[in-house]
């Protein structure tokens, strides 16, 4: 997938304006546990949230980290939650349609 545009990031901060985190980001930090069920989340809904509940000052870092390891990318970061994508390689299990952009 090519990278999201502006405009297909804010799409999809509004998709997932009423999803709850899936996964929280406890004392341990990143470990491949926690990049597991980020990966697994990703496969099973496409767009996630995952809290920081420790960890708050080092989120953009860390988001980009567990982007980079689940080859996702940060749709935003609102507070102390970062917003995951990743769209699923099979057409017709996509759960999510992005709006295509006309240059």
């Amino acid at each position: 997938m090519d990278k999201l545009k502006g405009s297909q990031r804010k799409y999809l901060r509004s998709q997932a304006h009423h999803l709850k985190p899936l996964v929280i980001i406890g004392a341990k930090g990143v470990t491949d546990q926690l990049i597991g069920s980020v990966d697994l989340a990703l496969k099973d809904h496409e767009l996630i949230k995952v809290k920081f509940g420790e960890f708050k000052e080092e989120k953009k870092e860390i988001s980009g980290q567990i982007a980079q390891a689940t080859k996702s990318e940060v749709v935003g970061i609102i507070g102390n939650i970062a917003i995951f994508y990743r769209q699923n390689p099979e057409p017709e299990k996509r759960k999510i349609k992005i709006p295509k952009i006309i240059s």
